[in-house]
């Protein structure tokens, strides 16, 4: 199977590791697989928050499959109720989703990480979208990461495929945590533990918060 699923912490924190040859790249039906996963996460009492990570030290994810574009499969296929890899589109998602990006987060990869809540980071992981060069619009990038970043350093990375080093990012907020591979996964599950010790009601009330409040003006929101 491309995703493994265990859980820790008494069973709050769930961990999908995505292990797809040759760079973790994400077809509809992996991604279905993957809403399918946090679907059931987003309902289940008892887990609270999910870590996300990829197979191996070299890539986190490289995004969409090619090859499955290759043999057919469009850019705009059926990815799940989560949309592509499974959550950044899953409806009233109310519990937190931690990046732990272990090598290179391309294109729809990086996407992913942004969509995130939080991302810890190993020391060699590198983020950037490679759309462009391939004449693909990188569609969540262009919509995330200027919320992310001055516009015109994510105009670099959008049209010009600069690559950000995992400390890069943690420098300009992308990244919660750079860490050495090694400590990636339990530095992650330290910060899932230190997010189950919050009320969980109170989690998802900010959470649901953030995605009402999302693009408002600050006087709007404060009213709101």
């Amino acid at each position: 199977m491309p995703i493994t699923t265990t859980t820790t912490n008494d069973g709050q924190v769930l961990e999908i590791t995505l292990d797809r040859p040759k760079a973790n790249t994400i077809d509809a039906a992996t991604s279905q697989e993957l809403s399918r996963i946090y679907d059931a996460f987003n309902r289940d009492a008892t887990q609270r928050v999910a870590i996300f990570t990829g197979a191996g030290e070299k890539f986190f994810s490289a995004g969409w499959d090619l090859n499955a574009a290759n043999e057919g499969e469009s850019f705009d296929s059926d990815y799940g109720v989560g949309g592509f890899g499974g959550f950044p589109e899953l409806p009233n998602r109310n519990k937190p989703v931690i990046a732990a990006v272990n090598g290179m987060a391309v294109g729809g990869g990086f996407e992913i990480a942004m969509a995130a809540d939080f991302i810890v980071a190993a020391e060699h992981a590198t983020f950037f979208l490679a759309e462009t060069k391939v004449g693909v619009i990188p569609d969540a990038g262009t919509i995330r990461l200027p919320r992310l970043l001055p516009r015109q350093l994510s105009n670099e990375i959008i049209f010009g495929g600069r690559r950000l080093s995992a400390h890069e990012a943690a420098s300009f907020g992308i990244v919660n945590r750079v860490v050495p591979a090694d400590e990636l996964m339990d530095s992650a599950r330290s910060l899932a533990a230190e997010i189950c010790l919050s009320a969980p009601l109170a989690v998802a009330a900010v959470m649901q918060l953030n995605r009402e409040l999302e693009g408002v003006d600050v006087l709007d929101a404060m009213k709101a």
